[in-house]
């Protein structure tokens, strides 16, 4: 069997804490910096033994990180280092373009909060159609076995890969025995008796219910964009200036509507706390806006985020968006949504917040 049409020169799609030929990504929170390869070639020669899983991990939810715990468990009985393999984008994009689903974490985040759960490197591929054609065995064999040099494999129970998804924990066992390599299927961690996913929790973004997929990801959801000019009303007419962000196309937003949440400039850290926001997704139907909009009015803040790369998290729902009679009725409105947004966020993220 020939080698596995793997890209071994990288993504390409290198973040800011990773310039080239860094292979080290020092996640926004500070924390220990996780060694991060850009295809197979970025692999130190002789890596390994190490214990891996693999995945996309969109939103590193709480099913990911029941299956990142065995990972860094099974790594410590061992002495060896935890990691992950994942890819640059979601395989759909490339497979079938017109369902791909809108995307819970960027790249860059999503190397951040698996440093954040425990793995020591990241392997990042980049998923092409190439790739799309490689053999379940080939992809084992090259990327697995080979490139991270893995002893232990930890998947989930449902695990499928390769080739229109002919691999399964089962190959990988058989594939790994002969080496002496064991493999971990780990049960789908389950909430309210439907399991944690991806899928599940842009379903409960997509119908506003914010506090939903907080308890399914372990933290409030949030988006990260650059703050650019808006249209200026905000200040100007309505005396109640906002943030306008510029959010990836690729990324899921939460329903239509108001929030209450925190913003954030990045990198942040326990010095820079987040600053309490009410917060606006929608089209703005009171002006007849066009495309949906990502403004937020951060509370008792008088300073200049323009340009500033910022987090912004949904911690409550607080309305749907609407129309009003009159502007007036508009800004009282508005006035009412900061008072909730400051009795919902007394403290600060990770202070008390009001029960379920």
């Amino acid at each position: 069997m020939g080698r596995a049409p793997v890209d071994r020169e990288g993504s390409g799609r290198r973040g800011p804490g990773n310039p080239e030929g860094v292979p080290r990504w020092e996640g926004p929170q500070g924390g220990p910096p996780v060694r991060r390869w850009d295809g197979l070639a970025a692999v130190p020669p002789g890596h390994g033994p190490s214990v891996v899983t693999v995945g996309m991990f969109d939103g590193v939810h709480r099913g990911h990180r029941a299956l990142l715990d065995r990972v860094a468990a099974e790594a410590a009985a061992r002495g060896l280092p935890a990691g992950a393999v994942t890819f640059d984008r979601h395989p759909l994009e490339v497979l079938r373009p017109d369902a791909r689903p809108p995307l819970l974490t960027t790249l860059d985040r999503k190397l951040d909060l698996l440093g954040a759960a425990g793995m020591d490197f990241v392997l990042v591929l980049a998923f092409t159609e190439e790739l799309s054609q490689v053999t379940a065995e080939a992809f084992a064999g090259e990327v697995l076995l080979d490139g991270v040099g893995a002893r232990a494999i930890v998947v989930g129970e449902n695990f499928r890969f390769g080739h229109k998804a002919a691999g399964d924990p089962a190959l990988l066992a058989e594939l790994g025995r002969p080496r002496g390599v064991e493999v971990v299927a780990v049960p789908l961690h389950a909430d309210g008796g439907e399991a944690v996913s991806s899928t599940r929790i842009r379903a409960e973004l997509a119908r506003g219910d914010v506090r939903a997929a907080a308890a399914s990801l372990g933290r409030a959801y949030a988006v990260e964009g650059v703050v650019v000019r808006g249209d200026g009303r905000g200040g100007r007419e309505l005396g109640i200036p906002t943030a306008n962000l510029k959010v990836g196309d690729d990324l899921a937003l939460p329903a239509n509507g108001v929030y209450a949440g925190y913003l954030t400039e990045e990198p942040g850290g326990a010095d820079q706390p987040g600053r309490p926001a009410a917060t606006s997704v929608g089209v703005n139907p009171q002006f007849h806006t066009t495309g949906v909009r990502v403004e937020a009015h951060v509370l008792d803040f008088d300073g200049d985020l323009l340009g500033a790369h910022v987090s912004l998290s949904f911690e409550h729902r607080l309305r749907d968006e609407a129309a009003f009679a009159t502007v007036d009725d508009l800004v009282a409105q508005i006035h009412q949504d900061i008072r909730e947004t400051r009795r919902l966020l007394p403290s600060g993220p990770g202070g008390p917040a009001p029960p379920l």
